[in-house]
């Protein structure tokens, strides 16, 4: 089965606002997601990006109207400034890791129900047991949580290197086998007629 990287960060509002839907896509055509969780701080740099506390306050004023838009749009709820954003975006990215690694329980639920806590539930998603209970609710072992963390850590940091080499540049991110990009939540419906072409 072909498969989809999916480039994303677990801080990112417009990952959160991306939902299930990259998972609806991929089951329609019939192919796989690769969940690559990374550091979208280190990656900014990287590839000639800002990190959003230190754009001109034009572009961080904008970036919270789009926000509150497409939630308003999508029908879902975000709070603009989490209390707990930024946080470490190790801990729950290396959960998904070693979840998706591990098989067996829902990963769309996993990823999306940490996005929900720290972007519609005022959570700490670098707490172990926000995390755990994350793990739990998408049929995972929550002892995840603290299992295979020097993989985790490795793989964490692989994929930084790859999004680089692959050309990515924000979250969320798609890139298809046949190198194909996409960028943002709102392009969905470029992914998602470009998979219907038979390309993947």
């Amino acid at each position: 089965m072909a498969a989809v990287d999916f480039y994303f960060s677990t801080l990112s509002p417009f990952t959160y606002l991306a939902g299930r839907r990259p998972w609806e896509i991929a089951a329609r055509h019939r192919v796989t997601l690769n969940l690559k969780p990374l550091d979208i701080i280190a990656l900014f740099p990287r590839t000639g990006g800002t990190p959003p506390a230190q754009r001109h306050p034009a572009r961080q004023e904008y970036r919270l109207i789009e926000m509150q838009r497409q939630a308003a749009a999508l029908g879902m709820p975000i709070n603009l400034k989490p209390a707990h954003w930024p946080t470490n975006a190790a801990p729950s990215s290396y959960a998904i890791i070693a979840a998706q690694a591990a098989g067996g329980g829902d990963l769309a639920q996993l990823v999306t129900s940490i996005l929900s806590a720290c972007w519609a539930e005022e959570k700490d998603i670098a707490d172990d047991a926000v995390i755990r209970g994350c793990l739990d609710g998408a049929g995972f072992d929550p002892a995840l949580a603290d299992s295979g963390l020097l993989a985790g850590a490795e793989t964490y940091a692989q994929n930084l290197e790859d999004a680089v080499t692959a050309g990515v540049f924000g979250a969320p991110f798609w890139v298809t086998a046949d190198g194909a990009r996409f960028w943002g939540q709102d392009r969905l419906a470029d992914l998602d007629a470009h998979l219907a072409g038979g390309q993947a």
